[in-house]
């Protein structure tokens, strides 16, 4: 016993005092006798008396205090074990597979096993998996589900190396033998107090009506009134039923304001309203379609306000038709799926030439830049610019880094004339040193910042102009001073050729010019086929005018025998998917400009009988390229957002890298199966 229970602490210095007292008394003892030697003999009969009664009473009781203390370290590990297993938290042993060793009371009672379940846990929580379990952690957290009830678990890591060395029992266990100790915190309660307070957070909405005026125009005069009054009466007892409050700010706008929990049942049905107000119709020709910005979960309703703000410009530069829910920098879209509007009046158009003068004007340089692989309407809309910039006496260059050969015979045509500077193409090394504060970057054909020739350019320079005619997405290119995003447009050549009219009385497109901008509506058109509208075609004749001729431009677009072969076998090895899509892959090698071949091929498989949709493949430099076609049943510009791509509802592309071909033909198959699920 004594050789394997030794006293430590405070208390073995408490044993040791009787042996400090006899050393004083001996100390004492010794200047006793100096004084006086009868003294110090009584007081050294004392001091020995003292002694060796001590060392009886240590001798005699030591036993029994160390039996006293393991009777009592005993009672208190049964305390400690009774404690544990009546604890109000419920807490189990696993071993590192996961495997039941020891759970208390707690535990059993919300499992409903026996104390000897040795089984996985995993078998009462799926969500505690040997992967959760494996990790190097001393400690983790993970909330995990049980019935109805919500539970945050909370696994500690024991290592049995201790253990080890501290029993007879038990030997070859080191320090990467451990068992896994689980306490289940209760947060149910908690959770249904976060969810009732989310639920009733604001939610700042905007609605415009898209097309007020034009159809107000297709209806009598004497019934426009019965008219707005049926669509107010509309929306006003649509989010009533919802708990919301509608509030009407101009004619064609509304203010609301609802929960977020109603928000959540609007988003479960996909917003019906917007379906439910195309219906009102007492004659008029145009049906009403109803855009809605949504602003959520920012940190304050002011913020929340501009969040809707910023949304509801998004689903207006998207087309309109839709739902836009901004929360934070996560972007949500509903509806959209019925055909842009075309607007007859070309107003904005007036006010944005204005506008673009008066930037160019106040300014050094313009630099124009399309998007990557720049196609022939991104470089007509450029070469339009760049005579707006001339006509004002600027300096102006186009930003081009790899010709493709849809451009070069256009491209040839400036650069073999001595009428234009030898700068007037660039690289984006080139057009990096030349741009600074003084300097406008005007960006054609593309509004998202990655998909431009010379991303670095917008960074450079405070005056940045954005003319597009492709839906905005959630990245778009941020501070621009003036931006021209029309999805109805057929093409950016379009938008510029009307900017151009209203830009300078006396502005003067030369032949070459007028050519390029008509051949990039002939190209985005399909030769005025595919969202061909009245504008487009006054914008053509417009270009005719100025010089523009079709002969010469047909020429300068013919392909070569290699790219037509190449768009042959893409067309003959396409594969038919759900009876109406083809999907197909276009072949690369050999190949100048596969990109373009791409989407010749196919707009070429739309001519058959049939099909809804036509999706080509295309792998170029490591990226694929999708280019996707409908004629007016699906809106492949839904789908192609879903692969971080966009365009418009017949018209719409995407870049995918890192994946295999086969990965994407199978994804796109997913993307045509989720829609032809949500329409049923």
């Amino acid at each position: 016993m004594e050789e394997k229970f030794k006293l430590r602490g405070r208390l073995k210095q408490f044993m040791r005092w009787p042996f400090i007292l006899s050393i004083l008394l001996i100390l004492v003892n010794v200047p006793v006798y100096a004084l006086n030697i009868h003294a110090g003999i009584l007081l050294s009969l004392i001091t020995a008396a003292y002694i060796i009664l001590s060392l009886a009473l240590f001798t005699y009781n030591r036993p029994v205090i160390m039996n006293e203390l393991l009777a009592f370290a005993s009672q208190y590990e049964q305390i400690e074990k009774q404690m544990l297993d009546n604890l109000t938290m419920p807490c189990a042993l696993i071993d590192e597979e996961g495997n039941m060793i020891w759970s208390n009371k707690k535990f059993l009672e919300l499992t409903k096993v026996d104390s000897g379940y040795k089984k996985n846990i995993s078998l009462l929580f799926p969500e505690i998996n040997k992967e959760l379990l494996s990790g190097k952690n001393e400690s983790q957290e993970k909330q995990i589900h049980y019935g109805d009830r919500i539970f945050n678990a909370t696994f500690r890591r024991i290592s049995l190396g201790n253990l080890a060395e501290s029993t007879n029992m038990i030997e070859g266990l080191d320090d990467k033998t451990s068992v896994v100790a689980v306490y289940l915190l209760d947060k149910t309660e908690l959770a249904e107090y976060i969810q009732e307070i989310e639920d009733n957070k604001l939610v700042v909405a905007l609605a415009y009506l898209d097309n007020y005026d034009e159809a107000l125009e297709s209806v009598e005069e004497v019934r426009r009134s019965l008219l707005i009054a049926l669509i107010d009466r509309k929306i006003t007892k649509y989010f009533s039923n919802y708990d919301g409050m509608v509030r009407k700010l101009e004619k064609d706008k509304y203010f609301l304001i609802m929960r977020q929990s109603s928000l959540k049942k609007l988003k479960e049905q996909k917003f019906p309203i917007l379906d439910e107000v195309k219906t009102v119709n007492i004659g008029n020709e145009m049906s009403v379609t109803l855009s809605i910005g949504i602003g959520i979960n920012a940190s304050t309703y002011i913020q929340d306000y501009e969040y809707s703000r910023i949304a509801i410009e998004m689903a207006l530069g998207r087309g309109g038709d839709q739902v836009v829910i901004k929360d934070g920098d996560t972007i949500t879209y509903f509806g959209g799926k019925s055909q842009q509007m075309e607007k007859t009046t070309r107003v904005k158009a007036r006010v944005k030439a204005q506008a673009l003068k008066e930037f160019i004007s106040t300014r050094d340089r313009v630099v124009v830049m399309g998007h990557k692989i720049t196609d022939v309407d991104a470089f007509g809309a450029a070469v339009g610019i760049y005579r707006a910039a001339k006509t004002l006496g600027k300096p102006a260059h186009i930003v081009v880094n790899d010709p493709t050969t849809s451009i070069r015979p256009l491209m040839a045509g400036f650069v073999e004339s001595s009428d234009y500077a030898d700068d007037m193409f660039l690289s984006s090394q080139e057009a990096k040193e030349l741009v600074d504060n003084r300097c406008v970057v005007v960006v054609v054909d593309t509004n998202k910042p990655s998909y431009t020739e010379c991303e670095d350019l917008l960074y450079k320079t405070k005056t940045i102009v954005v003319l597009d005619h492709h839906r905005r997405g959630s990245e778009v290119i941020q501070n621009a001073v003036l931006s021209y995003v029309e999805p109805y447009a057929s093409s950016t050549c379009e938008m510029v050729a009307e900017i151009l009219q209203y830009f300078s009385d006396g502005i003067r497109i030369r032949n070459i010019e007028a050519d390029s901008i008509y051949a990039g509506i002939m190209i985005d058109t399909n030769n005025f086929t595919t969202r061909a509208g009245v504008r487009t075609f006054e914008a053509a004749a417009f270009l005719r005018r100025c010089g523009a001729d079709v002969t010469r431009v047909r020429k300068m677009l013919r392909d070569d025998m290699d790219s037509y072969r190449a768009r042959a076998e893409t067309i003959c090895n396409a594969i038919v998917y759900k009876t109406s899509f083809v999907i197909g892959v276009c072949p690369s090698e050999g190949l100048k400009s596969p990109t373009v071949v791409g989407a010749q091929a196919a707009n070429e498989l739309l001519n058959i009988d049939g099909v809804k949709a036509s999706f080509v493949l295309t792998k170029y430099k490591g990226i694929i390229y999708i280019s996707a076609r409908a004629i007016d049943e699906v809106n492949v510009q839904v789908m192609m957002e879903r692969l971080g791509g966009g365009g418009h509802m017949n018209v719409s592309g995407a870049q995918i890298s890192g994946r295999s071909v086969e990965d994407v033909v199978q994804m796109i198959k997913d993307i045509i199966d989720d829609l032809n699920q949500e329409e049923v």
